[in-house]
């Protein structure tokens, strides 16, 4: 997950974290989300051993708010805990 310089978050899979990161930092494709938005800073990094589990969870984080997914990006696992429980109103 990168940090964009206007505080957005961009979340991929790559098999190449470094490679990927130089890509977004140096602007190398002029249609990518962070392309306007950098620098960009890696606030977040998961391995995966199956590409299909790193795709699940890809698309799980993507739709997640910004404040939840600084808790996962500082291991806050308390507070993400509590930001993940639905309000139900009666």
């Amino acid at each position: 997950m990168l940090l964009c310089s206007d505080e957005l978050t961009y979340t991929g899979i790559t098999n190449n974290i470094s490679s990927r990161l130089f890509e977004h930092q140096n602007g190398w494709n002029k249609t990518s989300f962070t392309f306007k938005r950098r620098p960009v800073e890696l606030i977040f990094c998961q391995e995966f051993n199956d590409i299909m589990q790193a795709i699940y969870f890809e698309k799980k984080i993507k739709k997640w708010s910004f404040i939840k997914k600084l808790a996962l990006a500082d291991y806050d696992y308390n507070r993400l805990k509590k930001l993940s429980v639905r309000i139900q109103i009666l």
